[in-house]
């Protein structure tokens, strides 16, 4: 799954309008135009090229969006001052997967069981500590990639809670 497919699926999962979707990516600290994201969101399958004003989203952009979607959920993180602090720094150096499920948790406030459940919902059962897995930091020992079967059924989840159910 690449993450143009991530980004087309929260879209359609939160039902994100496409003006929102460049605040989201101004919030996260990147400028992008309303045609730049029409460009993200053209659907390209493997077997086919790309046509020329495709934008292809590497994993620093996917990480800028996901920080986006933390402050457009939950409003920006004040300082000491009360002044909204700057955008978290996107490095783009964590798998998308994981980076995907643990800033939705971040951005929803949800908990391990609500992504149990989410992915319970999408059609895979997983154990709490498989889900701890993936939440790890990239270096430590217990730390687990994401595949994409997981990531599928997560957004799944997501959208038979946050769409389907409206």
């Amino acid at each position: 799954m690449t993450n143009n497919d991530i980004l087309i699926r929260l879209r359609y999962a939160f039902d994100i309008k496409n003006v929102d979707m460049v605040t989201i990516f101004e919030l996260g600290g990147e400028k992008v135009s309303k045609e730049d994201v029409l460009n993200m969101l053209i659907k390209v399958h493997d077997d086919e090229e790309a046509p020329d004003n495709f934008y292809k989203l590497n994993n620093r952009m996917l990480e800028v969006f996901l920080n986006g979607f933390i402050t457009f959920k939950r409003g920006p993180q004040l300082d000491e001052n009360g002044k909204p602090k700057p955008p978290m720094k996107a490095t783009g150096s964590e798998h998308s997967n994981n980076m995907l499920i643990k800033k939705v948790k971040i951005a929803l406030g949800i908990t391990a069981d609500d992504v149990l459940d989410l992915l319970y919902e999408g059609g895979v059962t997983v154990s709490k500590g498989e889900v701890g897995a993936i939440m790890r930091a990239p270096g430590h020992k217990n730390y687990k990639v994401c595949m994409d079967r997981f990531a599928r059924c997560f957004l799944k989840g997501l959208t038979y809670k946050y769409r389907d159910n409206k």
